[in-house]
């Protein structure tokens, strides 16, 4: 049986994500590589649904792209409080409706307490890394993720001196 070449409306992406930046105290970054166009980035995703809060997307994309569970004491999930609205990339535009051109990326930091193993969904990722959040910031292909990485030292817990 032949697939349609694009999306049956209800199987259309809302253009919505979230971009979360997971780090260490140290401010190790983690970079989890694409499997379609083999580029480096945090942890993005799109909203399954459109009542999906923000907050419930990144806890939801952190558990299903890196296995890391985003609610554990141990860790810090944040909203930056950041959004960045952008074009969507041609090559990507037919994921969405006809009429949708632009998406809005809401931005999260999540500490961990180390840098850590990860268990990556091979049908979207084919290796992860940590590097200094510099390093890390090179590295990605997305302005906006390379943006919100070089943010990270603004929204680090400030210690009483």
């Amino acid at each position: 049986m032949l697939q349609p070449l694009h999306p049956s409306p209800a199987a259309f992406k809302i253009p919505e994500s979230v971009l979360v930046v997971i780090y260490t105290p140290e401010q190790d970054v983690l970079l989890i590589r694409r499997t379609d166009w083999g580029t480096w980035q945090s942890v993005t995703g799109s909203k399954d649904h459109p009542e999906e809060s923000w907050l419930d997307t990144a806890i939801r994309e952190v558990q299903e792209e890196t296995g890391i569970d985003a609610c554990h004491p141990s860790c810090h999930l944040q909203d930056w409080q950041l959004e960045n609205v952008y074009d969507i990339y041609p090559a990507w535009r037919w994921r969405y409706a006809p009429e949708v051109s632009r998406n809005t990326e809401r931005v999260f930091g999540l500490c961990v307490p180390q840098r850590m193993p990860v268990l990556l969904s091979p049908r979207e990722h084919t290796e992860a890394q940590w590097l200094p959040w510099q390093a890390a910031a090179d590295q990605c292909f997305s302005p906006s993720n390379a943006e919100a990485i070089l943010m990270l030292p603004r929204f680090l817990p400030k210690i009483p001196a």
